[in-house]
């Protein structure tokens, strides 16, 4: 049921160590403008819907199905929202969820902590959040990632997120630290739009170069931010030129969890970038974090995406001085089908259309961690949620 597709012994090691046990979940949500361009994404099928998505997974996630919701699921081009794989699991294993708002447009209806940032506004202009938000989100991350772990006894942590437009900003981290990751990145289409997203990204970090030779020296920096070690590239400072909101919170907590619990980062493209990000991070402000406590957990349609190469992506992350601190982190993958489901939404993931998103991945590997479930278990309780679902609707 979970398949370990880079740094085995590592992976099973923390496999190992963390079977039996139940997880907490907290998830980052955040919105970057990227994801409001015109093809940009499948996560919702115009802008409009896509405004919304993160606040509309949430609901769904605290709530159920039954829920009448404020932000209903937005329709997708084909298939159904991942939210129904973690909310099954979630919601027959008890495990606690714990919601941020890392920078959303509008409030979401449900109860979360709001961190105080804002909304990315696109990369492509190279400036897409302020520097000290960068700070400030940073901090709190950090401060939470602490709380978070204190509560842990003997379990992990796993971070989930919701970001549309997130792999793209994905893709402009992992190539600001200098890391081989074009051509690379999932989607949630099922070709992944490459071409448009390198464009995006080729101009975001064009831009940030522009302004940095112009502004160079000139910046007062937040105290604790003082004196980073490298001159090359300030880590912060990319996540505000070319980032998302998401990005530095879940860093700032996955590099406080790993002191004392296990992480488990929720996600593939988008994880595999807050993970070089919280290398390169640990290694610019000299932060201690425990790389072997953390691992990179999604599902086999993101590991295995044709018109991706997670694997290889995977493979790149220590590649570059910047993120030599934490090397490549085991990615594991559930091996959960939708061949055989009785609904043609589920089985639009075998062909592409949907992947991953909102901890879908990881809840899966919790499951059989904790419970030894298999996939006709999973597919029952994920089938159920639909079920109740288009009942609601009706």
């Amino acid at each position: 049921m979970i398949r370990i597709y880079t740094q085995k012994e590592q992976g099973e090691e923390w496999l190992r160590r963390y079977r039996g046990y139940l997880p907490v979940f907290a998830c980052v949500l955040g919105f970057t403008e990227t994801g409001l361009i015109p093809g940009i994404s499948a996560a919702g099928r115009t802008p409009e819907d896509r405004k919304y998505t993160a606040c509309a997974d949430a609901e769904f996630l605290y709530y159920g199905p039954e829920h009448k919701a404020q932000y209903p699921l937005p329709p997708l081009a084909a298939g159904a929202s991942p939210v129904l794989i973690s909310r099954a699991v979630f919601e027959s294993l008890k495990i606690p969820v714990h919601l941020f708002n890392a920078g959303l447009p509008q409030p979401p209806a449900v109860p979360v902590i709001d961190l105080g940032g804002a909304p990315a506004k696109c990369l492509s202009g190279g400036a897409a959040m302020e520097i000290t938000t960068v700070h400030h989100l940073l901090e709190q991350g950090l401060l939470w990632g602490e709380r978070l772990a204190t509560n842990i006894q003997q379990g992990y942590l796993i971070i989930g997120e919701c970001v549309v437009g997130g792999t793209t900003t994905a893709l402009a981290i992992l190539t600001g630290l200098g890391i081989d990751a074009a051509g690379k990145v999932n989607s949630s289409h099922p070709v992944c739009n490459h071409a448009q997203k390198w464009a995006l990204v080729q101009t975001g970090l064009e831009k940030m170069k522009g302004s940095r030779e112009q502004g160079a020296g000139s910046r007062e920096q937040d105290e604790i931010f003082r004196f980073p070690i490298q001159n090359s590239v300030d880590p912060l400072e990319l996540v505000a030129a070319v980032g998302d909101p998401m990005q530095v919170v879940v860093a700032g907590i996955a590099i406080a969890a790993s002191r004392s619990c296990g992480v488990m980062l929720a996600g593939g493209t988008q994880m595999l970038a807050v993970y070089a990000l919280m290398s390169a991070i640990a290694q610019t402000y000299a932060l201690s974090w425990q790389p072997e406590e953390i691992v990179v957990g999604t599902t086999r349609w993101v590991a295995e995406d044709p018109t991706g190469a997670t694997v290889d992506l995977a493979l790149n992350l220590g590649k570059t001085s910047l993120t030599e601190s934490g090397r490549t982190p085991p990615l594991l993958a559930t091996h959960l089908s939708f061949a055989d489901s009785r609904y043609p939404q589920l089985r639009a993931y075998e062909q592409g259309f949907v992947k991953e998103g909102i901890g879908a991945g990881a809840a899966c590997i919790a499951a059989h961690l904790s419970q030894d479930w298999q996939q006709h278990q999973l597919l029952a309780a994920i089938e159920a949620q639909f079920e109740r679902l288009s009942t609601a609707l009706n």
